[in-house]
């Protein structure tokens, strides 16, 4: 066989897998399982006055894919043919959000629906102000509208290049994401290094899909995250403490994490913690055991607030470099707060944390030596701080973790069953609240408590 007729070989059944792509897979009510009642009231009444309003509109994502295997989504995303101008115009609890990404938030009380217009690939005759890439590939502007077949080889994964409709009830099901689900597979769309560019963060979220869904990760998807993980530098630190966040404090950090350090992307978002658990067996003890006991306050309904968590994580950090400056001579009180300043400063070029929870982290960190003193009053006075009670359950981690503090947990335990602690508890001062004068919110800053859900339609 000649070369030509090789290559053009290789050529057409690329071109029919492309074409195989952008057909979609019609899945029927008994196929896909998906019951109206697993979705949110508020999601199909957005669906159903596009559709009215004559506009194409579908769920899409992660809301479709959790739904079909069974799961509760807690957001729900649309992806309509109409303008992010249009749409805003046809809901007045709306509003447009984003520049790099246009976006709808409609809102329903605490509730925010997403909606977002199908893209496209931008070519050549769109300008700067519809599309734009960064020298290294990544995208920095994506405002150009197509189809829903363009839009879904736009999407990430093809697990998430699913769509419902409202009007008769299918799901369209892109680049064998429906088979990619039923087999546990997350699989990039197109070609990895190239979508990895274009977004750093598909990396996190390629993990964070693994460990949340008990996915495996397909090969090439996986292939050059060790090689490209130093990407996540060009990602903004406040969008990489919300990644955190979805990563740790969803029920999975425990699995989420070791993928994280197998797949070395932990050392990108935690440097410091990296490197003490590299070397130190108390501290990669110390990180696992927090993993633990976070998945388990989760999966049994209870919260986990981001100030301890962090706290928790940059704890064998704050050891570290508190030993560092015991050694210059500094006392261990002020030694302690020059390094939680150092550690939290380092961190913040990663990921930033918001000031409402960094200084509690310094609280919880500052109340370890505090805890330490029980004679006379300084029992009831650490006691009336409103930050005992998690202060208290980093005690108990730390001994969890084989460090020795004289049976000061148990000692603390026992404490809070006694009457003075009862009327200490009692007479507990509410939290204060630092509240400031705001100024009015910009359209496009996000949901009404201020932080916007996602900027990403591939969810």
């Amino acid at each position: 066989m000649s070369i030509v007729n090789t290559v053009a070989r290789l050529f057409n059944r690329k071109a029919k897998k492309a074409d195989d792509d952008t057909k979609p897979q019609i899945l029927s009510r008994e196929q896909h399982g998906i019951s109206r009642r697993q979705l949110s009231d508020n999601a199909l009444k957005v669906l159903y006055r596009l559709n009215n309003a004559g506009y194409q509109a579908y769920l899409v994502g992660g809301c479709v894919r959790d739904s079909m295997l069974g799961a509760h989504p807690k957001d729900f995303d649309v992806a309509t043919s109409a303008t992010p101008e249009q749409v805003n115009q046809l809901f007045r609890n709306s509003r447009l959000i984003g520049r790099r990404f246009k976006l709808v938030h409609v809102l329903f009380g605490r509730e925010v629906i997403e909606v977002a217009t199908f893209r496209t690939s931008p070519k050549e005759e769109h300008n700067s102000n519809q599309a734009k890439t960064g020298d290294t590939g990544m995208i920095l502007r994506d405002n150009v509208y197509g189809t829903i077949g363009d839009d879904a080889m736009r999407r990430d994964f093809t697990i998430n290049a699913m769509y419902y409709a409202v009007d008769d009830f299918t799901v369209r099901s892109y680049a064998n994401g429906y088979e990619d689900a039923q087999n546990k597979l997350i699989r990039l769309m197109g070609d990895p290094e190239t979508r990895y560019r274009e977004d750093p963060v598909r990396m996190l979220r390629a993990i964070r899909f693994a460990g949340k869904l008990n996915f495996e990760i397909e090969h090439t998807t996986k292939a050059p995250i060790k090689m490209m993980a130093p990407l996540m530098e060009q990602i903004p630190a406040p969008r990489l403490f919300e990644e955190v966040l979805k990563l740790f404090l969803s029920g999975n950090a425990l699995v989420t994490y070791r993928l994280l350090r197998e797949y070395k992307l932990f050392g990108e978002l935690f440097p410091l913690t990296e490197q003490c658990v590299a070397d130190d067996e108390f501290a990669a003890r110390f990180v696992e055991q927090t993993m633990i006991n976070t998945d388990t306050r989760i999966q049994s309904g209870k919260s986990v607030t981001p100030y301890y968590f962090f706290a928790a994580l940059l704890w064998p950090s704050l050891l570290r470099v508190q030993a560092e400056f015991a050694e210059q001579g500094l006392p261990p009180q002020p030694a302690l707060h020059k390094a939680a300043s150092r550690v939290i400063e380092q961190q913040l070029k990663r990921t930033s944390i918001p000031k409402r929870f960094t200084i509690p982290m310094k609280e919880i960190w500052d109340m370890q030596s505090r805890l330490e003193r029980k004679k006379g009053k300084k029992a009831s006075e650490a006691a009336e701080s409103n930050r005992f009670r998690a202060a208290y359950d980093f005690v108990l981690l730390r001994e969890q973790c084989g460090e020795n503090l004289r049976g000061l947990g148990d000692w603390w335990t026992q404490y809070q069953e006694t009457d003075e602690y009862k009327e200490v508890a009692a007479n507990r001062k509410p939290e204060e609240r630092h509240t400031k004068k705001r100024r009015p919110r910009r359209t496009d800053r996000g949901t009404p408590n201020g932080r916007q859900r996602s900027r990403n339609p591939e969810s």
